[in-house]
């Protein structure tokens, strides 16, 4: 976790963001990638890519005030008390929010995505949903979403749901890394639900064998929920036991599949209160 990028739009969310990024940093001694996306419509189509790009659109002057304005914002931002001594690097792009900010993390080789979020609800998270839930459906690297102010994030009870097949292997050794950098208590849970239920021996034997494969500093602790779905089933466990970081892992379906199919980490991402952190499949 040494290039952690951080998107922006200044809101109080964004920067409960900047200062969780900001302790991992500083922990692993990485830095920020600090992106701000300016969607303007005029300039859709004149493919303008950061703010050092070549083009006649950057020399207009509602974009020179945008820009400079930015800037300024920038400004304020990394003069923080919390982002002393971390290496911050600035960018600005002209593109839609979602698709600049998985580029971005593309050209930089970035291993972490932290993004604040306030959830979406009821039709705009079902025919719209939010940037956040985006960037977590079509991110190859994990993305951390942080709902609330967290002036000492120190997860010691790190909760990871899954069903614990082969296919999660992959993105298991990525939650595995992150709870060992943090020397956290790691609670491995499989939720049962009427449409798929095993029985409590079945599914303590798959997490036990799923998991001797992996070097888990701290070790882990197994647990089966009953719920009347995953996504309830996750909640209530997570709030059961009062974790600090909820960890799941999303298939980044598109289209009509991700529309009939969903994706529990995605609802997570906007109903949980708790941290979440997804790693891609």
């Amino acid at each position: 976790m040494k290039k952690i990028l951080v998107p922006t739009d200044f809101s109080a969310h964004a920067e409960y963001a900047l200062k969780v990024a900001a302790q991992i940093a500083r922990k692993n001694n990485g830095e920020i990638f600090l992106l701000h996306m300016l969607e303007l419509p005029a300039l859709a189509s004149d493919g303008i890519g950061e703010s050092n790009a070549v083009g006649s659109s950057t020399d207009l002057p509602e974009v020179m005030f945008f820009m400079q304005k930015t800037r300024e914002r920038f400004e304020e931002f990394v003069n923080k008390p919390y982002l002393a001594g971390i290496n911050v690097v600035e960018a600005i792009q002209f593109e839609k929010t979602f698709e600049g900010i998985i580029g971005h993390s593309k050209k930089h080789n970035i291993d972490l995505i932290v993004m604040g979020s306030h959830g979406a609800s009821g039709f705009q998270e079902m025919f719209i949903g939010s940037n956040t839930e985006k960037v977590v459906r079509t991110s190859d690297v994990p993305v951390l979403v942080i709902k609330k102010e967290e002036d000492n994030f120190n997860p010691q009870k790190f909760v990871f749901a899954s069903d614990f097949s082969d296919e999660i292997k992959k993105p298991f050794a990525k939650v595995v890394e992150f709870a060992n950098s943090f020397e956290t208590e790691l609670h491995l849970v499989s939720i049962n639900t009427p449409n798929n239920f095993k029985s409590t021996h079945a599914a303590e034997k798959t997490i036990q064998n799923f998991a001797s494969q992996f070097d888990i500093k701290n070790g882990y602790t197994s647990h089966i929920y009953n719920d009347v779905n995953i996504e309830k089933g996750v909640l209530h466990f997570a709030n059961n036991i009062n974790a600090d970081l909820i960890g799941m892992s999303t298939h980044g379906r598109q289209g009509l599949a991700h529309f009939f199919n969903g994706s529990v980490s995605e609802d997570l991402v906007n109903h949980a209160v708790r941290p979440v952190i997804t790693f891609r499949i």
